[in-house]
């Protein structure tokens, strides 16, 4: 019988993301959207789009038979949004789940532990955020393991691929077709960053393997760990063939402009909310992954200069057709 997943947000970027490594998986994918949200067709993955209700039931009932629920709503970056949305997402995803007597699933991220988190993060790795994001996270996660629905967190580093809205298009490759990279950090600090097709295939794997799971679990992705120098040496031949720069040239880097960023933020919410963020980007950190392992085998990993290519012909960036690198492999 075939499986069936309900994606809550599935034409944001990690929705859109999920439901196309569902739909490769043979799954059926019913999409909710965000309420005024234009649906469309997609036949490439072959979405259902039931109607908007606001009554959980009804909700439950147009869903009926959907196995696994993967919460992809997120509110705006600033404070404010965080502390008047993530709850209140949450507990609808939540509700809906319950009804369906289904298992949620949610994507987290490394903000829960804070500005003294360890280079090495683990399920259990204390949680000290300070941040008001950082404790929004902690919070959620609270929320989700009082709430008794079955459930698992999957922890992924920054996002990038499957469109825009991160901080990769957002800063990071804005002027790369002029021959610069942006970067918030120092060259050598590496950060943890994850392929968003290659999260969403985790997604599927854990869901296939659910049965094995206790009431909550929280699973850590590794994805890449990766500093604006070892970006560099991605996105330098790709550069050269794009014509961004000369045969012989290299990208330029340059540091994301943060004491007129701290100045914006007196007036700007979302800058503001980058500023509290900016340690993520001077304090060195990856994700072990080894409880996930132990339940998929290896992790879906795409090799970065794919993953990159691929992210920048998402965003429409790339003139010139590449030749196809190798397909996703997977790797511990």
């Amino acid at each position: 019988m075939q499986a069936t997943v309900l994606i809550l947000g599935a034409r944001g970027r990690f929705g859109l993301a999920a439901a196309r490594a569902f739909a490769d998986a043979g799954w059926r994918v019913l999409g909710q959207m965000r309420p005024g949200a234009q649906a469309g067709a997609d036949e490439r993955i072959g979405v259902g789009w039931p109607p908007t209700c606001t009554d959980t039931q009804a909700r439950a009932t147009a869903k009926r038979g959907a196995a696994v629920v993967v919460h992809a709503l997120n509110p705006a970056y600033t404070n404010a949004a965080w502390r008047g949305q993530v709850a209140p997402m949450m507990e609808a995803a939540i509700a809906v789940t319950r009804a369906l007597d289904a298992t949620l699933m949610v994507p987290g991220n490394v903000y829960n532990f804070g500005a003294a988190m360890p280079a090495v993060l683990r399920e259990d790795t204390p949680q000290l955020a300070q941040t008001v994001k950082g404790r929004i996270r902690i919070e959620m996660e609270a929320q989700l393991q009082r709430s008794g629905v079955r459930s698992v967190v999957i922890r992924a580093g920054g996002f990038f691929g499957s469109g825009r809205g991160t901080w990769f298009d957002t800063a990071i490759v804005k002027r790369i077709q002029s021959g610069v990279f942006t970067h918030p950090g120092a060259r050598g600090v590496g950060t943890a960053w994850a392929y968003l097709p290659d999260l969403a295939r985790a997604f599927v794997a854990v869901a296939q393997q659910r049965a094995q799971l206790s009431a909550f679990e929280v699973l850590h992705f590794a994805g890449y760990q990766l500093s604006a120098q070892q970006w560099l040496d991605a996105l330098d031949p790709l550069a050269r063939v794009q014509g961004w720069v000369a045969p012989q040239a290299h990208v330029k880097l340059t540091r994301l402009p943060w004491p007129v960023i701290r100045l914006g933020a007196l007036l700007m919410p979302t800058w503001a909310a980058l500023t509290e963020m900016r340690y993520l980007w001077d304090t060195p950190h990856a994700l072990a992954n080894d409880k996930l392992t132990a339940l998929i085998g290896a992790e879906p990993h795409t090799p970065l200069p794919v993953a990159a290519q691929q992210a920048l012909a998402d965003l429409g960036l790339l003139a010139t057709a590449l030749p196809a690198g190798p397909a996703p492999a997977a790797a511990a």
